[in-house]
């Protein structure tokens, strides 16, 4: 295609132009509007069409851009798409993406459909590769990376090195790096393209590579993955086996992948959604990712009323203190998403561990007192003003004893969460807010009727 038309707009008019050139087999119009637009814009147009439509479209663009296409689709999208091709056909596209790509989507077909797909790939290195790939769990470094990379012997001159890279030319879209390996495969290094370019022919890798190469195994979960290639600002990280031998590489644009999906995974869960879900899922399916935390919000809310019920006496004796029940509710909550929140980010980037759990506490402790402090003067002053002093005093206390707690709960729990291997973003939603209302209610009444 040629140049690309940055600021294509899918409007409703182009739809029903397209829907009526399809229909009429006017494959000019087609191949003219389509021309220059990027795929990830024409997958959007594939997502309003049904699928007959999209594949005859499809049919009329190159192979490449087909299988670009194929890959910025939406998954449920794609899924049924893929339904309505052969074997043959699906073969044709994966061929032309990287390995990992392939087999990510190859995996979204039926288990007798993706036998059919792999024996119709007629490149041996391509369906090698898939083969390969397909034996790692999608969620570990070998199942992100890909195979396609450029690596060259330690032994190697400069001459030998760029035919090597112009062999793999087409294979690779972007070098990051050249990765350097001996006899036996074994990772040793990098070299720039810079220091490749600028060295005379004759010289050999071994003079100008670079030992300091960050790499990760094959077995390391996908998450450990994007946090090695964040602290270290990689573009592209080397695979290996436990022999250290390099087997792949993964590359910015699948970490991308994995971090947007465990944002999303952990925006759900603090949102009190269990499982992951789409707006277009079906009511069931929405009603059993969202019920359970809303079931156990409700058991939280009914233990608060009998626990309210329990100071019913104090409560008609001073009515004041009734008002303030939301209060203390609703800042205790706050208290404790805000620390949940906090300890989730630092969990998230391994930050968490360095300081000692001990001078986290400390400092936890701090922070709350002083929060406790500012927001009960506060309240204080704002209920003496009213010439309700004693109940002043107990609305503050209550505040700092609450603000504590919330703290002390929105820090540990992630932390105790984390290391049983629960996702710590749970903490962060409805169990929080429900268990410090519930501590929130009995830590204030218990205060009122201990002062009052």
């Amino acid at each position: 295609m040629s140049e690309v038309k940055v600021n294509f707009e899918l409007s409703k008019e182009y739809l029903s132009a397209l829907e009526l050139a399809i229909e009429e087999k006017n494959i000019a119009f087609i191949r003219d509007t389509m021309e220059g637009v990027n795929s990830a814009d024409i997958s959007a147009i594939f997502d309003e069409v049904d699928s007959e439509m999209a594949k005859y479209v499809l049919d009329i663009l190159d192979n490449e851009i087909g299988a670009q296409i194929i890959e910025d689709l939406e998954h449920d999208t794609r899924t049924k798409f893929l339904e309505i091709f052969t074997p043959k056909e699906v073969a044709d596209y994966v061929t032309e993406m990287d390995s990992d790509d392939a087999v990510d989507i190859i995996n979204e077909l039926p288990a007798k459909t993706r036998e059919e797909v792999i024996s119709e790939i007629i490149d041996p290195d391509t369906a090698a590769h898939i083969h390969e790939l397909m034996r790692y769990d999608e969620d570990c470094a070998g199942g992100l990376m890909a195979k396609e990379m450029i690596a060259v012997n330690l032994n190697w001159d400069i001459v030998q090195t760029i035919e090597e890279i112009r062999r793999q030319r087409e294979n690779v879209d972007r070098i990051y790096s050249v990765y350097v390996i001996d006899d036996k495969h074994r990772l040793l290094g990098k070299v720039s393209v810079k220091n490749i370019l600028l060295a005379n022919d004759n010289t050999h890798i071994s003079e100008i590579y670079d030992t300091d190469v960050i790499s990760v195994e094959t077995y390391m979960d996908e998450v450990e993955v994007a946090a090695v290639m964040q602290k270290y600002g990689l573009d592209a990280v080397p695979v290996v086996n436990l022999q250290g031998k390099l087997v792949g590489r993964i590359t910015i644009d699948d970490i991308i992948d994995v971090i947007t999906e465990q944002a999303d995974e952990d925006r759900q869960l603090m949102s009190g959604i269990s499982s992951d879900i789409e707006e277009d899922d079906s009511v069931w399916v929405i009603l059993k990712a969202r019920l359970p935390w809303l079931i156990i919000g409700l058991v939280g809310g009914i233990v608060g009323a009998f626990v309210i019920r329990g100071f019913e006496e104090e409560i008609q004796t001073i009515t004041g203190l009734a008002l303030f029940i939301p209060l203390i509710m609703a800042t205790g909550g706050n208290v404790g998403v805000q620390s949940s929140t906090l300890i989730v980010q630092s969990l998230a980037t391994k930050s968490v561990f360095s300081d000692s759990l001990g001078k986290r506490l400390l400092k936890m402790v701090a922070i709350a007192m002083f929060t406790g402090l500012v927001l009960g003067s506060i309240s204080f002053l704002f209920v003496f003003l009213y010439g309700e002093v004693r109940l002043g005093m107990v609305v503050a206390i209550a505040l700092q004893a609450v603000i504590l707690l919330a703290s002390f709960t929105g820090t540990a729990t992630p932390l105790i969460l984390n290391r049983l291997g629960v996702n710590p973003a749970l903490a962060s939603g409805p169990f929080i807010t429900t268990a410090n209302d519930m501590l929130g209610i009995t830590v204030y009444l218990l205060i009122a009727n201990a002062l009052l």
